[in-house]
């Protein structure tokens, strides 16, 4: 499965519109193959030894065990090397197309790859899409025509049928046209390429993402009651039952993902109107050693929304934190210089106050940071621009 960075996110903070920085690591690094990093999240081992659990059953049937677990777990883990390379497929095709990849991540639903930007056209969409589950499918079929044209013996060849049908599942699954699926990625190309707008592909791809998460699970509960109701229920109940349980978990994973989508489409609608003088508070100049009580005195006589830190000629040095003051009791700040709760003005904190749309959004993605100086374009002060302030614009989406 693809993904591609939302208009101002993680790529921004991954819990909100606003900008933001990498945030934490998805998992445990387990390397960088083309430069891209690949992690591993913690989740993942419980997954291969829930598969190790399931499949052992049937590698007991031609190994004994304790070595029948240690064929099982080699099959978690080329089951998972197989989304491994699937990932991998969407992240070098998107490399081909210049666009920037974050990273990889193999997690307890499958993987995902993290691009920094979306595709510029239809057709590399559709590209990057189809790359993952064509690699799938291409496995599938060399694993059917190994099973066919070799000699293997039963080990191998259990391990090559279990994988050519793994593959075939996978390829297959991901194909189903609805967000944040492959398939789903498929179905916005097609429509974009029809319509001229990337922006109608996502939502009618994210809409129908949702039906498929429902039908995902109306089919886990018809497997759960129809192993129920089997004559043989105490042998398929079980299966019937866990059938349900990771049905729900997809199904809810399908959800999650078609409903992001959909709201990353609101929040590219109103993106065009952000505007950084309109977002801007007026500004307070002090300096270093006045004492917060006061600085936050003189800023409430100007009513200003922010308190800016200058030298003695009024040029500005630094930025108070605004966490930071409501934070400080107030029986502590006339002993606290207001100097003591700012950050240093470097590049990437001062801002021109001319800067809107995505322009804007691209700028607060480079160096984030709580507060911003906004400048006029002969560097005069013209205010501070805040990211709760511009976060509070995607409010409600």
């Amino acid at each position: 499965m693809t993904r591609s960075a939302p208009p101002t996110e993680d790529k921004t903070p991954a819990t909100g519109p606003g900008p933001g920085g990498g945030g934490p690591r998805p998992g445990i690094l387990m390397g960088r193959p083309f430069g891209i990093p690949v992690y591993v999240s913690p989740s993942w081992f419980l997954v291969a030894a829930l598969i190790t659990i399931l499949f052992e059953g049937q590698v007991n049937d031609v190994v004994e065990r304790p070595l029948s677990y240690l064929v099982a777990f080699a099959y978690a883990v080329l089951l998972y090397g197989s989304v491994f390379i699937h990932e991998l497929s969407h992240a070098v095709t998107a490399r081909a197309f210049h666009l920037p990849v974050r990273s990889v991540t193999l997690h307890l639903l499958g993987g995902e790859t993290a691009i920094e930007r979306e595709a510029p056209t239809p057709g590399r969409e559709f590209l990057i899409a189809f790359a993952g589950p064509l690699v799938n499918l291409v496995l599938a079929g060399l694993g059917i025509l190994a099973h066919i044209l070799l000699p293997l013996p039963d080990v191998a060849l259990l391990l090559v049928d279990a994988l050519a049908f793994a593959n075939l599942l996978v390829g297959l699954f991901n194909l189903l046209p609805g967000l944040p699926l492959d398939g789903g990625r498929l179905v916005r190309a097609a429509v974009w390429k029809a319509t001229g707008r990337s922006r109608s592909g996502a939502i009618i791809a994210g809409w129908v993402g949702r039906g498929v998460a429902i039908a995902c699970l109306v089919a886990g509960a018809y497997l759960a009651t129809y192993g129920a109701a089997a004559p043989d229920a105490n042998a398929n109940g079980g299966i019937g039952w866990l059938a349900l349980l990771w049905s729900a978990l997809v199904a809810s994973f399908i959800w999650v993902g078609a409903t992001q989508a959909l709201r990353a489409e609101r929040v590219r609608d109103r993106i065009p109107h952000l505007d950084a003088r309109g977002l801007a508070r007026r500004a307070t100049l002090v300096t270093a050693d006045v004492p917060l009580a006061e600085a936050i005195r003189r800023a409430q006589h100007d009513q200003a929304g922010a308190i800016v830190i200058a030298d003695h000629e009024g040029r500005p040095l630094g930025l108070v934190n605004e966490k930071a003051v409501t934070a400080t009791p107030e029986h502590r700040r006339p002993w606290i210089s207001a100097g003591e709760l700012s950050r240093g003005i470097d590049g990437g904190l001062t801002l021109s106050a001319d800067l809107s749309g995505e322009d804007l959004i691209e700028a607060l993605r480079r160096t984030p940071a709580s507060e911003y100086l906004l400048v006029e374009p002969d560097g005069s002060l013209y205010g501070v621009l805040a990211t709760t302030d511009v976060d509070k614009t995607f409010t409600g989406i």
